[in-house]
């Protein structure tokens, strides 16, 4: 039997093992969306809808909280009393940055954290490139920043990919600094994608006040195992010695329902307070469960919080 939470899950050895050709094909057909407007750099590279004052009206998307309520259409707010923000076509140069964590307490759970953050960080660096944006990746943990910088066009797929598949996690995370130190290299404007459990002994807050404006929309997306989100429907039960994964240390418990009741009202809060924190400094936050299929993550709960479209 396998120990409880340590992954079962085959690591992918192939760039084709962390997106396939069916996957691919589907996300041709969807771009990284800007929340903020853009002063682009190149113009005339691409076109893409976004929020923003343009004379070429597109399309409209449901008001996501934290939206400049500018572009919200009133007219349809009277009229089906639901809010819905304008999008217009402009030329942009559109930066993504994602930043993968890399920490032990990340290979853990089935199906495993690392490899799900790869596999997720992989997709959303493809649809940067396919649409020509200047795609940069980080993995973090706290043997330091680890960046593969500045990759344009669909021909860079395969760098990426390899990149992802040659990371490994390391020890304990240093998030305050990481995020310090992206903060201060990333140029222009644009997105950054934040993939982690957020499972920091020390605080998250300073480092996403480092990322707080500065002309980048940020995105949280916290992602955690159905080991971690219901442990007791996965089987903890009985007298253990808890192990952490990152710094060794230890604590004896009882498993019983009143733990696991309490566990989950503070997992619960914790990533509550994690969310508001996000939502009052105009941070998107989303738990993710590895355990959601990975094309309708990025069909469809991705689009509704305005990440894709």
């Amino acid at each position: 039997m396998p120990e409880f939470g340590v992954s079962t899950e085959p690591r992918p050895k192939r760039v084709d093992e962390l997106i396939d050709s069916e996957l691919m094909a589907k996300l041709d057909q969807v771009d990284v969306m800007s929340r903020k407007i853009f002063a682009g750099k190149l113009q005339g590279e691409r076109r893409s809808k976004r929020r923003g004052v343009s004379v070429e009206f597109a399309d409209y998307r449901h008001y996501v909280h934290g939206d400049d309520l500018r572009f919200v259409d009133w007219n349809v707010y009277a009229r089906l009393d639901r809010l819905f923000l304008k999008m217009f076509l402009e030329e942009e140069d559109l930066s993504l940055l994602i930043a993968i964590d890399a920490s032990a307490s990340m290979d853990w759970g089935n199906p495993n954290k690392f490899v799900f953050a790869r596999r997720l960080a992989m997709a959303l660096g493809y649809i940067g490139l396919v649409n020509h944006n200047r795609v940069t990746l980080y993995a973090f943990s706290r043997e330091g920043v680890q960046p593969l910088p500045n990759l344009r066009g669909r021909r860079r797929t395969r760098e990426m990919g390899t990149w992802l598949l040659d990371l490994e996690p390391g020890d304990e995370s240093a998030f305050n600094d990481a995020m310090r130190h992206i903060a201060l290299s990333r140029q222009g404007k644009g997105v950054m994608i934040i993939l982690s459990d957020f499972m920091f002994k020390e605080s998250y807050e300073k480092g996403l006040r480092y990322l707080a404006g500065g002309g980048y929309d940020t995105f949280c997306l916290q992602i955690l195992s159905p080991e971690e989100i219901d442990p007791g429907k996965h089987g903890l039960a009985g007298d253990l010695r808890l192990t952490d994964i990152e710094d060794e240390d230890t604590a004896e418990v009882t498993i019983s329902a009143a733990l696991l009741k309490r566990y989950k009202e503070n997992l619960d809060a914790y990533c509550g307070r994690l969310r508001d924190f996000c939502v009052r400094r105009a941070i998107s936050h989303l738990t993710i469960d590895t355990a959601t299929d990975l094309t309708t993550l990025l069909l469809d709960y991705l689009r509704k919080r305005g990440l894709l479209k």
